[in-house]
């Protein structure tokens, strides 16, 4: 048999066989090969260096997760916010790459032991008594998500751009053409007389005979258009209709309070401005700057100048400050205040506190209300979904909504609405449901054709957390249309009548303008038109007076003196003219003519640092691989 089998196995067509299988598994294997060869990774190539996924991913969830912490309880970020997040990294990361390349070609490069000796003097790293603290160090990279190996690269990355920025923004300073320029615009001062003519205090208008007002109703068919209107029946499930029907002890809202009362207690935290020296006359020198009117950018030149230290320290507890004498100042000083310099172990500190959150705890009986309210919609929550799928089976039988079985945790109403969600009698229609549902159902109502199935809809809350649903049919459609003239009569003849006293006002206001561009004085010309002027206090272009109206104020400083204007306002007219122009002088005002130019200068300094970022970017010509993004922006 077995020499049977040899000589059928050596026939050709049996060997063609196998050649054949051969050939398959080999291009099976090859084709796997491929495959995996061809699977790409990266997001982004920048010159010859590559970008890839998890590095994204990594920057996008740490940036992701800060952008969302001020959302709302519950709030998902939307595909939106993701999408700008996910550029913003990735266009962070090719910046940093194409500028990475610059620092090779250039052999630009920081010494380990400048970096860590600037690393352990950190302020963040240091302890009471100025020595560095690995503790801290470990602390910070948790809050912060990243390895010491990750840190001291970012750092050492971050040390080489700042070299490489420094030698492209050293010469960024404004001239003093340029300076005094900004320093007059923003110190000017002036002042104007003002004549008003409000609109309330026109002659009031006769009664507009029947052609009159006739006239009006058909020169303003807007005012007085009736919008479409949709008769829609409606069922809507949610926390809110389902809130009835869920039992909420006050032994589950004391036991629910034990649970987190951590979330019940804040930690007292304050952010500041600090700027740290070992000199004591430029700490006071400082201090009386940031007094007189300095901002903190003009401060962070003025503290570089000076040799010391700027930093900024956002909602940190006593502890995390770097010395407790700074900490007991900054816990001790109103926000918005620059107290006298504070002197600690590590130098003199001077400071600005910009946010303080107190610290405590509220109490079970402040927070049980709305604690039993948030047990009340998760319980909800909980019943939401199983009743969700029965609704669904329904209609997807051909259940009419009227014909669904009486459910008391399922709300059922009929109502006639417009665009606005407003009922004909311009009142807000009544819908079941929170804030979100009502949106959603105003807008499906005018998007759903007359005789379409009503279909199950789910709509995220974040408002509660959790989702609801609802389902709808038009029953009926009123088309827009016009009022019928009789019907808005009263309203047609208040119209006009407001027309009549904006039109006197106005027209008193000109002819006042008119005799002042004729030559006649402005306290004369007021007088004539019954008007009193009065004159304005000096204001500049950043710091308006309520006595001032905002739309004179954008004006004021483009007239010559004496140049007269008339501007209307919400409630007239006003007609004014430049009084006085109170011109700046830079050699009587020494100090804020530096603070302009320094911030002037700090702010071309980044303009050029952008720029010269943004042409390495450019040079480098980055290729970006925008599936694999989208499947980390938009998994």
């Amino acid at each position: 048999m077995i020499t049977s089998m040899r000589r059928y196995v050596e026939t050709w067509y049996v060997r063609a066989f196998f050649l054949i299988m051969v050939a398959t598994f080999v291009l099976w294997g090859v084709g796997d090969m491929l495959r995996v060869i061809g699977t790409s990774t990266w997001v982004a190539k920048v010159g010859n260096a590559t970008i890839e996924a998890p590095q994204l991913e990594t920057e996008y969830r740490r940036d992701l997760a800060a952008m969302t912490r001020n959302l709302p309880a519950g709030q998902e970020p939307s595909a939106q916010l993701r999408r700008e997040v996910g550029e913003q990294a990735l266009q962070s990361l090719i910046g940093e790459a194409a500028t990475s390349q610059e620092l090779r070609s250039l052999h630009i490069a920081v010494p380990d032991p400048v970096l860590v000796e600037s690393t352990r003097k950190l302020p963040a790293f240091l302890d009471a008594n100025g020595n560095f603290d690995k503790a801290r160090l470990d602390a910070v990279l948790r809050n912060q998500n990243m390895t010491e190996a990750g840190f001291i690269e970012l750092m050492r990355g971050e040390m080489a751009q700042r070299q490489l920025l420094d030698a492209v923004t050293a010469g960024a300073r404004v001239p003093d053409s340029e300076a005094a320029v900004i320093y007059a615009a923003r110190f000017e001062k002036r002042s104007a007389d003002m004549a008003l003519f409000p609109i309330a205090s026109a002659p009031e208008p006769a009664t507009p005979d029947e052609p009159t007002a006739r006239r009006w109703y058909d020169n303003h068919p807007d005012l007085y258009a009736t919008p479409e209107y949709r008769r829609v029946t409606v069922i809507v499930l949610s926390p809110a209709t389902l809130a009835s029907q869920v039992t909420v002890t006050d032994q589950d809202v004391q036991a629910a309070y034990d649970a987190h009362k951590a979330e019940y207690t804040t930690i007292a935290k304050r952010s500041a401005e600090v700027i740290s020296t070992t000199d004591t006359a430029k700490a006071t020198a400082l201090a009386d700057q940031w007094r007189a009117g300095a901002d903190w950018t003009a401060m962070q030149a003025a503290a570089k100048a000076d040799g010391a230290a700027a930093i900024e320290q956002n909602e940190a507890t006593q502890t995390e400050f770097p010395d407790p004498d700074l900490a007991k100042g900054v816990f001790s000083t109103p926000v918005d205040t620059v107290p006298q310099p504070i002197k600690g172990a590590l130098g003199w500190f001077v400071i600005r506190v910009t946010k303080a959150v107190q610290g405590g705890v509220q109490t079970f009986e402040q927070v049980k209300d709305q604690l039993r309210q948030r047990l009340v919609t998760e319980k909800a929550l909980g019943l939401v979904y199983d009743k969700a799928n029965k609704i669904d089976n329904q209609l997807g039988n051909g259940t009419a909504l009227n014909a669904l079985p009486p459910d008391p945790g399922v709300a059922t109403v009929t109502v006639t609405l417009d665009q606005n969600g407003d009922t004909p009698q311009d009142t807000p229609v009544g819908l079941p449901g929170e804030s979100e549902i009502r949106s959603a159902i105003t807008t499906a109502a005018f998007s759903t054709q007359k005789g379409d199935p009503p279909q199950l809809t789910e709509v995220q809350i974040p408002s509660v957390g959790g989702s609801g649903y609802y389902a709808l049919s038009v029953d009926d459609i009123t088309p827009a249309g016009e009022k019928p003239f009789e019907a808005v009569h009263d309203s047609v003849v208040q119209d006009w009548q407001a027309d009549q006293r904006h039109h006197s006002a106005e027209t008193a206001a000109a002819a006042m303008l008119q005799a002042v561009k004729a030559g006649k004085t402005f306290s004369d010309a007021a007088r004539d038109a019954g008007i009193l002027p009065t004159l304005s206090p000096l204001v500049s272009r950043t710091q308006p007076d309520p006595a001032m109206p905002r739309q004179v104020q954008q004006v004021l400083f483009s007239l010559k003196k004496g140049e007269p204007t008339m501007v209307e306002t919400p409630e007239g007219f006003v007609v004014a003219t430049a009084v006085e122009i109170v011109a700046p002088d830079p050699a009587t005002d020494p100090l804020r003519y530096d603070q302009v130019r320094a911030a002037a200068s700090h702010s071309l300094a980044d303009d050029m640092s952008a720029a010269f970022t943004e042409a390495l970017r450019l040079r480098a010509n980055p290729s970006i691989n925008q599936a694999n993004v989208d499947q980390i922006v938009q998994p």
